[in-house]
């Protein structure tokens, strides 16, 4: 579908949702409705470098319940590294993901819904344009949020799954076109509880799966280009690191990553036939269990990359990109373990939107 039948076929389904003329909002992060048959139903939606993905939620008493949900590899952020634009394919892509998402929206009755964009839109010069292009089409309103924002929604994503003993923890977020990674320092006061008292530095660095396999050929992948690739990110890494420097000394410290990359390892280890986001979510998994399995992954070829069931064709050239992201951050803060977290922006959005509504203390 290109964009002129995105549009005829929008304008066919869209009704309220995208009509200002007729005196109706824009679906995106200002909309709040009351559906007093249902309750409050919230949506999240982000749109990176590499992923469209989109969660619609109702809160539950111990956090949330998911209702519906989507994802989809699109590549937005596709050859930005040398053009600094998006390309008209990664964009006619992306539409087409954000159609369906549209879709899950007007379907879920959704009440109140936060819709971001991330680096690739931050980055390009033409990202604005494309924000505002997607709206024109589609009435989706999106969000083009700033680090800072992506690094707290991300942290406040995945906190929970911080051991409630540790007084220390790194959560990253290994991302298409950036990595954001902050330090917790102090137990959290339980799951819902929200986590900003506790981050005590936080950063971005420019540098994601997509545009590191891009720059160093994520297809071939040699032992020594692997490890360039690990001592480029350890450079870019310094500045945080000065700052949490002795962050991995504390009692129980550990890592917590959040993205496709940290869940692919945990699908080969578990030597998953397909992946499955129940047994993953949540998986500790050892410094060796980590070593061993990259160690395996450099040795493959892309095609035997390409055949294993957590990897496939969309992951091949980008899950050593990731590990050597990951490398970096082991080796700059060394820890006995690391948790997975099948978990990350979306989640942190629908956490924030609820807690701002108060729907615990509401008894939900």
């Amino acid at each position: 579908m290109n964009s002129k039948d995105a549009l005829k076929k929008s304008r066919r389904t869209a009704g309220n949702f995208s009509d200002r003329r007729a005196g109706h909002p824009r679906l995106g992060h200002r909309r709040i409705r009351k559906n007093s048959e249902s309750g409050n139903v919230y949506a999240a939606l982000d749109l990176g470098t590499n992923n469209c993905r989109l969660l619609v939620a109702r809160a539950s008493k111990n956090g949330f319940r998911i209702v519906n949900s989507f994802s989809r590899i699109v590549r937005l952020g596709e050859g930005m590294r040398k053009t600094h634009y998006l390309s008209e394919e990664a964009m006619e892509r992306t539409l087409q993901a954000l159609q369906i998402c549209k879709s899950k929206l007007q379907n879920s009755n959704v009440t109140r819904s936060r819709l971001i964009a991330t680096e690739a839109c931050r980055s390009a010069k033409n990202g604005r344009e494309f924000a505002k292009r997607v709206e024109e089409l589609l009435g989706l309103e999106l969000e083009i949020i700033d680090h800072e924002t992506e690094a707290y929604l991300a942290v406040a994503g995945c906190a929970s799954l911080i051991d409630p003993r540790a007084e220390s923890c790194i959560i990253f977020d290994i991302g298409g076109g950036s990595t954001e990674i902050a330090w917790l320092e102090g137990t959290l006061g339980g799951p819902l509880a929200d986590p900003k008292d506790n981050i005590r530095v936080w950063d971005s660095i420019p540098a994601g799966v997509v545009s590191l396999a891009e720059e160093y050929d994520g297809h071939n992948v040699t032992r020594a280009s692997y490890e360039a690739m690990v001592e480029s990110i350890t450079e870019k890494l310094a500045g945080f690191a000065e700052k949490a420097k002795g962050a991995e000394n504390a009692p129980y410290f550990h890592l917590l990553g959040t993205s496709g990359t940290v869940t692919t390892l945990g699908g080969i280890y578990l030597g998953l036939p397909k992946y499955d986001r129940r047994r993953v979510d949540g998986l500790w998994m050892t410094e060796q269990d980590m070593t061993d399995i990259i160690n395996r992954l450099i040795q493959m070829s892309y095609e035997e990359r390409v055949a294993n069931p957590c990897i496939g064709t969309e992951r091949a050239d980008l899950v050593l990109a990731g590990c050597a992201i990951l490398d970096a951050i082991r080796r700059t803060f060394p820890s006995r373990f690391l948790r997975i977290a099948d978990r990350g922006l979306r989640e942190g959005i629908l956490m924030t939107m609820m807690r701002e509504d108060g729907v615990w203390h509401q008894g939900a």
